[in-house]
Formats: C-alpha cells, sequence, structure tokens
C-alpha cells in the first residue's frame, strides 16, 4: 500500500479512513446528471429503486441525528461556559473545537464553521474576563467604575474563526481616570492573556495583545495614537501601515459596547480622511505575492522542505482577504466579515456580479483547505498548517484552487487602477 504523504488534507467521516479530498460536489445538478425519471425502469427494477431509495432515506437519517446530537451537545457546553474557571474552559474549548472538527467533515461547510468558532470563542472570551475582574477584586484591586471594552482584530474581528486561534485582541477605556486606571488595565490585561492562554487562545506571536501599550488604552490615548499613524508623527512607517490594516478589522466582543463604538468609528473615519494612508496600504495589497507561475500555472516551491507545495496562507488566501478589505474601506463599507464586504462592495456597483461570485468561490475553497490542513496538524498528520501541495488533489479542486488566485490577481489589478499606482 501505497504510503500517505504527511501533507494530504484529510476529509471523511470523523473516526473513519482519513482519505484524500474529493470534490466537493453539493452543489452541483445532480439531477442533470441522471436519466429522465419517468424512463428510469429501463435501468432499474421497482425493487432496486426502493432498496436506493431506503439507503438514501437512511444516510440522511443518519447525519441528521448527528447534527441534532452536536446541537445538542454544544448547547450544554456553553451552558457551562458562565460559571466556568479558566482551567475548565479549557476542555469547554476543546470539546466545542472536536464538535467544529466533525461537523466540518460532514458538510464542509466554511460559512457554519465561522459562525460557530466565533460565537463559542466569544463566549469564553467574556467569561475569562469575568474571572479576571473576581480575581483581581479578590485581591483587593476592584475593577474601576469606568466604561471599557475588549475588541477583537484580525480574523476573529472579521468574525471568519476558524480551528486555531491566538489572540488578536485590543483594549479601550474610557478618559479621566489618570494614572491608576492606568496601572489598572495594564495589570488586568496582563492576567487576562494569561487566563486566555490556559483556556485554550494562543499568544499572539506578533504581540496584537493588550500586554502590549500598543494595543491599550484610554479613547484619547487611542486617538493620539491613530492620529501619529495617519500624519506619519511616528517611526518604522512599515510597522504603523500594518497595524491600522489589523485595526481595519476591529469587532466588538465584550463590555462596554458605547466605548467600542466610538474607537471602531475612530479608525474608520481615520482611514478613509487620510487618503495617503489608505494609498499606502493598497499599494500593499496589490504587492503581495501570489502562488502563480509562467502560463498562470500554480506555483510550487522548487526545493526545501515544502518542495511542490506552497503558502496557501500567504500566497493565496491572506492577499485576497486584504485587497477586499482595501476596496471595502475606501467606499465606506461598515462590515469587517470578508464576505459580507464582497456583497456590499457588488451592491454598490465595484463588483460585477460574476466578479463577486467568483471571488466568494476563491474565498470558500481556499478557506476550505486552510481548515481541512488545520484538522491535519491537529489529527498531528502534518506540522504545518499552511503549505498545500495542489498536485495532490483531484483535478477538478486543483483547477478550482488555480481559478481563485487567478481571480486575486484580477482584484489586484482593479485596486491598481483604482488607486493609480505606479
Amino acid at each position: 500500500m501505497a504510503q500517505r504523504s504527511k501533507h494530504m488534507p484529510v476529509t471523511g467521516k470523523p473516526g473513519g479512513e482519513i482519505r484524500p479530498p474529493v470534490p466537493d460536489v453539493r452543489n452541483y445538478d445532480i439531477l442533470g446528471q441522471l436519466p429522465d425519471l419517468h424512463s428510469i425502469g429501463r435501468y432499474c427494477t421497482p425493487d432496486d429503486i426502493s432498496r436506493f431509495l431506503r439507503n438514501i432515506f437512511s444516510v440522511l437519517d443518519g447525519d441528521r441525528q448527528r447534527m441534532a446530537g452536536w446541537r445538542t451537545e454544544c448547547g450544554r457546553l456553553m451552558d457551562r461556559i458562565t460559571d466556568s474557571g479558566h482551567h475548565e474552559l479549557k476542555n469547554i474549548h476543546e470539546d466545542l473545537n472536536r464538535i467544529e472538527i466533525e461537523r466540518f467533515l460532514l458538510t464542509f461547510s466554511v460559512a457554519a464553521l465561522h459562525h460557530n468558532c466565533t460565537h463559542y470563542r466569544d463566549e469564553l472570551a467574556k467569561r475569562a474576563m469575568k474571572v479576571v475582574a473576581d480575581e483581581l477584586e479578590s485581591r483587593g484591586n476592584p475593577l474601576p467604575q469606568i466604561p471599557f471594552a475588549l475588541i477583537s482584530m484580525g480574523s476573529d474581528g472579521r468574525e471568519e474563526q476558524t480551528l486555531i486561534t491566538d489572540q488578536d485582541y485590543l483594549i479601550v477605556y474610557g478618559d479621566g481616570g489618570g494614572e491608576q486606571v492606568d496601572s489598572y488595565f495594564l495589570e488586568y490585561s496582563s492576567l487576562l492573556v494569561d487566563r486566555l492562554e490556559e483556556a485554550g487562545f494562543k499568544r499572539c506571536t506578533g504581540g496584537i495583545m493588550p500586554t502590549n501599550s500598543t494595543w491599550r488604552g484610554s479613547l484619547s490615548q487611542w486617538r493620539k495614537r491613530l492620529l501619529a499613524i495617519v500624519r506619519y508623527e511616528m517611526e518604522d512607517y512599515s510597522k504603523n501601515i500594518m497595524d491600522l490594516i489589523v485595526l481595519s478589522d476591529a469587532r466588538y466582543v465584550a463590555g462596554d459596547r458605547s466605548i467600542a463604538g466610538s474607537l471602531i468609528e475612530l479608525i474608520r473615519v481615520m482611514e478613509r480622511d487620510y487618503f495617503q494612508v489608505l494609498w499606502g496600504m493598497a499599494r500593499t495589497a496589490t504587492e503581495m505575492r501570489l502562488a502563480l507561475g509562467f502560463m498562470k500555472r500554480l506555483w510550487t516551491e522548487g526545493s526545501g522542505e515544502h518542495k511542490g507545495e506552497f503558502n496557501l496562507k500567504l500566497l493565496a488566501w491572506a492577499p485576497l482577504v486584504m485587497n477586499i478589505r482595501i476596496l471595502a474601506i475606501n467606499q465606506g463599507v461598515p462590515a469587517t466579515n470578508t464576505v459580507e464586504r464582497i456583497a456590499f462592495l457588488e451592491k454598490e456597483g465595484s463588483f460585477s456580479t460574476e466578479m463577486a461570485q467568483a471571488l466568494r468561490d476563491a474565498y470558500y475553497i481556499l478557506t476550505k483547505y486552510r481548515i481541512l490542513m488545520q484538522i491535519n496538524v491537529i489529527k498531528g498528520i502534518q506540522g504545518d498548517a499552511h503549505y498545500l501541495n495542489p498536485y495532490g488533489l483531484p483535478a477538478e479542486e486543483h483547477e478550482k484552487v488555480r481559478h481563485a488566485i487567478i481571480k486575486i490577481e484580477e482584484l489586484q489589478k482593479i485596486i491598481h487602477t483604482n488607486f493609480s499606482i505606479v
């Protein structure tokens, strides 16, 4: 028997054989492939038809029961979050992730996995915040009587959480508290990052956490910081542009919704009002490399550990998300979710119906394989969740991935033209 590649994405039923991915036929016109139903008796007997229908109903009923079981189990786990300590939160988090793996391998629904992972991680984060506040109060350091909020960014800010996550959070609080409040939220942030890590949220390798002073402050401190970025008053231009890009996906998670809304609106206004900053972001987006080579064939590494593979995140998925983000900011689109942004841009005329659908298809096919590779990592099949061997895919899936990246190249050209980038 041939040895399975360590980088082969997984599909199939949970607990069953791990197999190479098969084409997703759920949207195909299956009836269009069958003979005319009025003459089906030419091909099979009534007993054959009855047996076939019974098998279909049995499979569908089994899947329905599994879905119902997962909903019930998720409900119980979500109820447990309310009274759990940070150590128990990790077990709950792992169980919820396990359910999402099983559900995804049955349905391949990217949208459902995004929704579910984002929702339960919001609830876990809210509970961690309460645990931290109670812990500090027990030490004689109660929560100040001042509004504050936790805001997420990155995939969480876009409501696109997947199976492997890290912390991409900032904290904003009300003005007028002085150094005493600043000191409290430094201690609060340090403990929160620890408790989130213990609950299964990895620390952000890029430092996008409220323990970093860049991602914590009062509303007036945030306003001063943002103005310094957009007016080029701070050193390290590239880092500041990347920070602003990250902030573009800011989304309220917990705490005082009003102060969170004030900061998010401030970010949006500054991005729109300071066009030279948005232009710099657009140039960065259009210069992102894609996994396309000669004659628009998929490019892969020519040597090394990942020979024959390419980084799906850096060379396909991230450029798509980034370029959609730029157009959305430029058009004042309020949504942070990539698919919702595409819908807004289609509605206001930035994309034709065909282009919008192609970009949605691109997002879903690329994200599907990102999730499958994360499952490989979780199951111990491979050590890296980013590198894909496109030539190990069925021909039709390979072509879907290639076509997705070609559409991203077209998107980059649209932005290149719209922003007059030379």
